[in-house]
């Protein structure tokens, strides 16, 4: 990713920003492909609404669909995750350095006893 970022940067970025849509990708991380049916059995909603936001993680790159007979099959698309993940990757630097210093300042400090 870019440090403007791209339309298809946006794009995943908002995909991921809805939880309906993050419990769709972790079904099919852990579930392997799965047809619309089976998806729609873990959510209380229209099946349209799921339809949508599938529409979006496909446009993200995020899944996508294959149809076998009547069947629309999901599979996740990982490597646009790849690429939250190198974006992310200073921020987890950033934030492991910051722990490092409270952790040494806290083996500093004396213990408490209280007796």
């Amino acid at each position: 990713m870019t440090g403007t970022g791209t339309a298809a940067d946006d794009r995943v970025f908002a995909a991921l920003a809805n939880s309906v849509r993050r419990e769709v990708l972790r079904l099919l991380r852990d579930g392997g492909p799965q047809p619309v049916q089976a998806l729609a059995a873990h959510f209380d909603m229209a099946r349209p609404s799921l339809s949508e936001h599938l529409k979006v993680l496909r446009d993200a790159g995020l899944v996508s669909e294959q149809r076998s007979g009547r069947q629309r099959i999901y599979r996740l698309e990982a490597a646009p995750l790849a690429e939250v993940q190198d974006w992310l990757h200073p921020y987890e630097r950033f934030w492991r350095d910051r722990l490092k210093g409270l952790g040494e300042l806290l083996d500093r400090m004396p213990d408490d006893d209280a007796t």
